[in-house]
């Protein structure tokens, strides 16, 4: 009976360790990650709605309905990348993202100058050369330092009540993600 038993619990412990290494594998095996539906929506450096809008068939479902969101790819092998949009909203926030989904960096309009979004995605070397002279135009940008290759950018925009749709709505459509040498 106790050899019974010893087996009982040893095959249910090798059977959840099986399941918790399946699930924790899941996301490297997935072909519907965010990086696939964004590549399935728009080119690189293309600023993309995520948020239920006229004319998207397949908006990527939010968890909150009080954020209207736009991404974009980018491959920082190609140059830096300057991620910008216009005009002042209740509160906005970006994240950068390798491939892979995990969180680079994230910051909000608590860190920008004036309100004004105007970020630019950088890899170590490419921020070396930009601090031995900035160029024209990335006074006012928040730098991030990202140590990847590729990776998505995510601008996150509030909306407080329905009066506000409308201009976060433009503040989003109005948004770019633009691929910058130096």
């Amino acid at each position: 009976m106790g050899k019974l038993l010893h087996a009982i619990l040893v095959g249910l412990v090798g059977a959840a360790i099986v399941h918790i290494v399946v699930l924790l594998l899941v996301p490297q095996f997935s072909e519907r990650d965010a990086w696939s539906n964004l590549a399935m929506k728009a080119d690189f450096y293309t600023m993309t709605r995520l948020d239920a809008q006229p004319g998207s068939p397949t908006p990527i479902k939010s968890i909150d309905p009080s954020f209207y969101a736009a991404a974009c790819r980018f491959d920082l092998a190609d140059g830096m990348v300057q991620v910008t949009a216009p005009g002042p909203v209740p509160f906005w926030s970006v994240s950068v993202y390798d491939r892979n989904g995990h969180n680079i960096y994230s910051f909000n309009d608590r860190s920008a100058t004036k309100g004004q979004m105007d970020a630019v995605v950088l890899t170590p070397a490419q921020m070396i050369e930009v601090r031995k002279a900035l160029p024209d135009g990335f006074e006012g940008s928040i730098f991030v330092e990202a140590p990847i290759d590729e990776g998505i950018v995510v601008l996150r925009a509030f909306v407080p009540d329905e009066s506000w749709r409308p201009t976060v709505a433009k503040f989003l459509d109005q948004s770019s993600c633009e691929l910058q040498q130096f």
